[in-house]
């Protein structure tokens, strides 16, 4: 849309605040489809889940690049918004419900991975249909979406269904094969069905293919603990999951890839074409070092990166902010700060790609236990899809206000108080199982002495590349009363 929205404003004759609304818009639909997706995900299963979202996107697409006018296309945001919703909700609760702990990291950020591949190959074809008769070239660089849409629907075909939404159905059998498929050794694979089995309340003695579920029907208890009476450990997770949705959207992420050409024309750009050739490099840029960061993830950590990251991203938007404030008060040209500008906006997406993008859909992925996972996931996307509408809807609004280089000083302001709030509330969850997570979580400032604790009992040893040996190990854990239980244990990746 960042391309589109140029040849959009010709073609419909079309004010600035309709081309916020047009590409701010779409982020709020999302609301309405990761909510619904959560309870979808729950009722149908994840795969099927992703299935109807490549279905809405198809539609969606071809809405828009049919669509006649400025209603007709906002018809076919709405739509596609829906499938963004379910998309950005289920892909990583999936994706983090069907990989070992030891390469949930590297799976898990692949969605974000496509989505900046997609963002790319959005760029290229931008710049491709360019050069086509304006009423014809925003069509298909909007319609061409529906194809990626197909290939998702043939690929899920292939695609196991998540263990862990399959044992809560009581479908033993068929989670153990898919485990067995999905784990790194046999040991693993008993170990991720034990640990999904005590989560989901089913005896470890339990061996049936089919067994039966006590089921809450419609989410009932679930939004209640997750929103009204939570533990200390989901208050925590349920603050660490909005809180890193929201400053990912509020650093200015969105306004970086959807208004690339506005940027670059305040940078002194005038060409559609160089502008168009400007924004397919930070495509670029921003594909590569996402490609980078899942490499990084479970070797270096989540915590590492995801500080390095955003205390990248200060550093970049407070130079971009004052370079562009030079250039719009300078009366000549000054082509070191046109080039400072350029590099400030390549560094910036490239510290965001290596870290704080995938960073967060990995950890709020991760962190909820089982029966509150689609849920929090779903309240992650919200606070993500709100945020990102907010500043989209904005943004053109907003540097016309406080000026191009202010807003991007504002941006500096909010990423400098992410970074504070990441230091101090956020754990390391490299290497833990799923359902490990709520010994990390529970205390907002004093997680870091737990976490010590836990690492004491570490029991396996982890191969510097971040995956295990394979001897997996268990030890009895003392009940309350100071005796060995037979039932709990410590596990192997603590």
């Amino acid at each position: 849309m960042s391309g589109a929205n140029i040849f959009i404003q010709k073609d419909l004759k079309i004010s600035d605040v309709q081309v916020e609304i047009l590409v701010g818009t779409l982020s709020l639909y999302c609301l309405i489809g990761s909510y619904v997706a959560g309870r979808t995900s729950d009722w149908i299963g994840r795969r099927y889940t992703i299935l109807l979202a490549g279905a809405i996107f198809f539609a969606g697409a071809l809405l828009m690049g049919f669509a006649t006018n400025y209603a007709f296309l906002m018809v076919g945001r709405f739509v596609t918004g829906i499938g963004v919703g379910y998309g950005l909700m289920i892909a990583p609760v999936y994706t983090a419900e069907l990989s070992p702990a030891s390469s949930r990291g590297f799976l898990t950020s692949f969605p974000e991975v496509f989505i900046n591949g997609g963002i790319l190959l959005g760029y290229v074809s931008n710049y491709a249909f360019s050069k086509l008769p304006l009423h014809l070239g925003w069509r298909l660089m909007l319609g061409v979406g529906a194809v990626p849409s197909v290939l998702l629907a043939i690929g899920v075909l292939a695609m196991p269904e998540s263990p862990r939404w399959l044992i809560m159905q009581g479908r033993l059998g068929e989670a153990k094969s898919v485990l067995d498929k999905t784990s790194d050794t046999k040991e693993e694979a008993e170990l991720r069905l034990s640990d999904i089995k005590e989560a989901a309340g089913i005896p470890q003695d339990c061996n049936d293919d089919i067994v039966q579920i006590q089921k809450q029907t419609h989410g009932e208890g679930v939004w209640r603990e997750l929103l009204l009476y939570p533990t200390p450990a989901v208050r925590h997770a349920l603050i660490c999951a909005v809180g890193i949705h929201f400053f990912q959207q509020a650093t200015g992420v969105d306004s970086v890839v959807l208004y690339s050409p506005r940027i670059f024309e305040k940078v002194g750009i005038t060409s559609s074409n160089d502008k168009l050739l400007a924004t397919m490099a930070v495509g670029f840029v921003k594909t590569i070092f996402i490609l980078v960061a899942t490499f990084l993830l479970d070797r270096i950590g989540r915590r590492p990166l995801l500080l390095s990251s955003i205390g990248g991203m200060v550093l970049s938007l407070a130079t971009l902010g004052l370079s562009l404030t030079i250039i719009e008060h300078s009366d000549q040209k000054l082509t070191w700060a046109i080039g400072l500008s350029i590099t400030m906006v390549l560094v910036y997406v490239a510290v965001f790609s290596i870290g704080m993008g995938p960073i967060t859909w990995v950890y709020s992925a991760e962190i909820f236990p089982l029966r509150l996972r689609a849920q929090g996931a779903s309240i992650g996307v919200a606070t993500s899809r709100f945020t990102s509408g907010v500043l989209s809807m904005t943004f053109i609004s907003l540097y016309k206000r406080i000026t191009i280089g202010g807003a991007f000083f504002l941006y500096a302001g909010i990423a400098t108080v992410g970074f504070l709030f990441f230091y101090t509330c956020y754990p390391e969850t490299q290497g833990k199982t799923l359902e490990e997570m709520e010994g990390l979580f529970g205390k907002m400032v004093g997680w870091r002495a737990e976490a010590k604790k836990l690492k004491l009992k570490l029991p396996m040893e982890v191969n510097g590349d971040g995956t295990s040996n394979g001897q997996i190990e268990r030890q009895p854990r003392l009940d309350n009363e100071g005796q060995f239980s037979k039932s709990k244990y410590l596990r192997s990746d603590l």
